[in-house]
């Protein structure tokens, strides 16, 4: 039996839905996730890729269908519900993170996502120490920045800080909407190397959407191929390790 952490059934998604500019988004799609999969998500332009992640974290209902997270009936709950299970990094480094609260803070904020909120002192000090860990295994400093607003980070600093910030409590889903994307070349090759790692020693499940056909094809055990909002090609194991990024393009019309 397989083990679908995620459903996604007879999802459609309309915008602009009553007058002469209405457009489905999404066409009756259907995907069935496995706990573990990390799933390279590929597409042209207006295909569907971020509005596939918004309606799986919750920022946008479908029109129709129903989304499921290990038999959990997520559908209707709202985006703040979803949070508890759901995690994601965004394209712009300024979104995740709060700039005027230090870089621990941030992640003492991103550990207690989902806990019960009260007035008792934050305890900053008892976590300085897994903060310090934590931080250490990166290239790019923030080990010795966890007293810094972020504000003041650089852009890969900041962007590799909402990626721990998502990934410190284990989230049943991972959502990566181009979160290299906005990033100089050599320091977004060092978080998708990172992001592999994490990924891979977590066993996190997570959807990760990229432009790059050679980052789609070494990261990652399953590539989803969007094209106005149907999927037109997913493909994992044997069959994925033999697919060239001259394959790939046949899938696409407007590259």
């Amino acid at each position: 039996m397989t083990d679908h952490i995620l459903e996604l059934h007879d999802i459609i998604t309309t915008v602009n839905a009553g007058n002469n500019e209405e457009k489905q988004i999404l066409k009756n799609l259907n995907i069935d996730i496995d706990s573990g999969d990390f799933i390279t998500l590929l597409g042209t332009n207006g295909a569907g890729k971020s509005t596939l992640l918004n309606v799986i974290n919750g920022s946008l209902f479908p029109n129709q269908g129903t989304i499921k997270l290990n038999g959990l009936d997520l559908t209707t709950l709202t985006e703040s519900k979803r949070a508890k299970y759901i995690a994601q990094v965004f394209q712009d480094p300024k979104l995740g993170t709060a700039p005027r609260m230090t870089v621990a803070e941030n992640l003492l904020l991103a550990f207690k996502r989902g806990q019960k909120r009260t007035l008792r002192l934050r305890n900053l000090h008892k976590h300085m120490l897994s903060f310090k860990q934590l931080t250490a295994q990166l290239p790019n400093g923030l080990s010795n920045l966890l007293n810094t607003p972020t504000g003041n980070l650089s852009g890969g600093q900041r962007q590799t800080l909402s990626f721990l910030m998502a990934t410190i409590n284990h989230p049943e889903i991972l959502l990566l909407d181009e979160h290299t994307a906005a990033l100089d070349p050599n320091t977004a090759q060092q978080l998708l190397e990172l992001t592999n790692k994490i990924i891979t020693q977590e066993k996190l499940t997570c959807i990760m959407i990229t432009h790059q056909l050679k980052d789609a094809l070494k990261f990652g055990n399953r590539t989803i191929i969007l094209n106005a909002g149907n999927i037109v090609l997913d493909i994992k194991g044997d069959a994925r390790h033999q697919l060239t990024e001259t394959d790939i393009l046949k899938y696409f019309t407007d590259i």
